[in-house]
């Protein structure tokens, strides 16, 4: 079974993939492990009255847990927030005819390369020949500090 791809389906934006990075996600899982070890310790302490170790027990599981838990938050917002352009591929094509001057720039096909002779120029009837293949290339919005 043979795939096409399409020029429509090959220049759309698309998500990029809602993978967080595997050492980001053990490094946010050993940190809420040990907290809710904290917290636990925290709750021994207290049982057996020792208000001090409790407390600071405590305080280190919390903030523990909740830096991990925003960490977590904030990776997947940003994996979301993220999308991959896949740049429009074009094509060039002139005549081969010196006195001809046609140049025309189509989107790329399957199958072009450079050099590749195509058939008569529509002005002179001479051949035509694929002459660059670029990628289009969008200038980035430039930001100023205020």
């Amino acid at each position: 079974m043979r795939i096409r791809r399409t020029a429509q389906n090959q220049n759309q934006t698309s998500p990029a993939t809602k993978k967080i990075s595997n050492y980001l996600m053990l490094i946010v899982f050993i940190v809420v492990v040990l907290s809710i070890v904290a917290l636990i310790v925290a709750g021994n302490a207290y049982f057996i009255r020792d208000y001090a170790a409790a407390g600071v027990f405590a305080i280190i599981g919390l903030i523990a847990l909740t830096m991990s838990l925003f960490t977590f938050y904030q990776s997947r917002r940003q994996v979301s927030e993220m999308k991959i352009e896949i740049p429009k591929v074009m094509t060039t094509i002139q005549c081969t005819n010196k006195s001809c001057d046609t140049k025309t720039v189509r989107e790329f096909q399957r199958g072009d390369y450079v050099f590749k002779e195509l058939d008569a120029c529509q002005k002179c009837s001479g051949r035509q020949m694929v002459t660059a293949i670029f990628k289009e290339v969008k200038e980035k919005e430039k930001t100023y500090a205020v």
